[in-house]
């Protein structure tokens, strides 16, 4: 039997979402680590709970996605059936309110929280002000200077349709295309000193999010053209995209699945 969990999280507090082998200087617990040990008491085994992808240390989460396998006894049984117990409310209860369990359902074996997925959104958020605001620290990132909708708009335009995004990858986990397609790029006002960056795509690569959002500030703030992005995005080089934006201000939105897939998910 395969649990589908949709979470939530406040990013803060933890290295991340991956479990960490050698820790090293970041002694924060992760996500996946946090989540497993609940699992572990719940089900008195050890459990494994796979993500639709990481998010980095700091980064939040709205609707991120995982799934597990309920162990099952010599018979092929569950050793708990999750249709008898309140699985969300026991997860909750074991975990810290900085993480949160919104859902879970029983999904189909071929279900798979990241190969199966179609798409993610991700929201970064920035506070736009003379003046810091200590309660949206958390969960923006502080712009002093002026920065326009519109003119960020024109800059991200590029970024739309299907395209090689190594200029905006970090170094990490060798993959064999670095090409995605893009679908949203959009800027918009919240309030008047809160703007809202939407970024919706088939896939993401490392840190891909967070070094747009930080070359479009760059490029805003110098006054370059929209032709700079473009270059910037046709180089394929790394050294030639500019910050990396801070992870507080990223939130995982959506994870998106095939209808039919969702469909055959039933909820506890």
């Amino acid at each position: 039997m395969k649990i589908k969990l949709l979470i939530s999280y406040d990013g803060t507090d933890y290295a991340g979402w991956q479990k960490q082998g050698d820790r090293g200087a970041d002694l924060r617990p992760t996500i996946q680590s946090t989540l497993e040990c609940a699992l572990t008491k719940i089900f008195g085994t050890k459990i494994h709970i796979q993500a639709s992808g990481r998010t980095d240390a700091g980064t939040h989460a709205a609707g991120q996605v995982a799934h597990f396998k309920v162990p099952e006894d010599a018979l092929g049984n569950p050793i708990k059936n999750p249709e008898k117990m309140k699985l969300v409310r026991s997860l909750n209860a074991l975990t810290p309110p900085s993480l949160s369990i919104k859902k879970a359902w029983i999904a189909p074996n071929h279900f798979h929280a990241l190969r199966s997925a179609q798409g993610k959104t991700y929201r970064y958020i920035i506070h736009n002000s003379s003046t810091p605001n200590s309660l949206a620290d958390r969960y923006s990132v502080w712009v002093e200077r002026p920065l326009s909708v519109d003119r960020l708009n024109e800059l991200s335009a590029c970024l739309i349709g299907e395209h090689d995004f190594k200029s905006f990858q970090t170094r990490g986990t060798e993959l064999k295309s670095t090409i995605r397609t893009i679908t949203e790029a959009t800027w918009r006002y919240i309030d008047h000193e809160t703007i809202e960056f939407r970024l919706t795509g088939t896939g993401f690569l490392k840190q891909m999010v967070r070094n747009i959002v930080g070359t479009l500030i760059y490029l805003h703030q110098n006054k370059l053209k929209s032709e700079e992005m473009t270059k910037i995005l046709k180089s394929c080089d790394r050294q030639a995209a500019k910050w990396t934006a801070e992870a507080k201000g990223l939130f995982l939105d959506t994870v998106y699945y095939p209808s039919d897939l969702d469909n055959e998910c039933r909820e506890l």
